[in-house]
């Protein structure tokens, strides 16, 4: 059975990144379908696959991670407007029946991501 997760890690502290707003949207060209709105945990982690099962079909996707709003709670003097905000990573899924991970790496400056497994 495929799914979809995701984590996150706070890089310039060196810990993960709890408490941070995760929305999901399946995309249909320009139009975007509100599917999952979730916070991380204290490991990073959502409690649950963003999606798994039937919920997860074939096509385009779009997570948006509220980092800004998780540097400026933990006290980060960053200046406005935040060079890094909403994180947005748009990503496709070919294979429903696959294990799709999509972690996040940030800091008030820069991010990056991968497929993990």
């Amino acid at each position: 059975m495929g799914k979809l997760t995701t984590h996150v890690l706070d890089t310039s502290h060196g810990r993960p990144g709890a408490g941070i707003k995760v929305e999901l949207f399946a995309l249909d060209g320009d139009a975007r379908r509100a599917l999952k709105t979730t916070t991380t945990n204290d490991d990073g982690r959502c409690d649950a696959p963003l999606l798994e099962g039937a919920a997860l079909v074939p096509g385009e996707y779009e997570l948006v991670f509220h980092a800004g709003a998780y540097f400026a709670a933990a006290g980060v003097n960053v200046p406005e407007p935040r060079f890094v905000d909403r994180v947005v990573l748009r990503f496709g899924i070919a294979d429903a029946n696959a294990h799709y991970h999509v972690p996040l790496l940030v800091s008030p400056w820069a991010y990056s991501t991968y497929r993990g497994s």
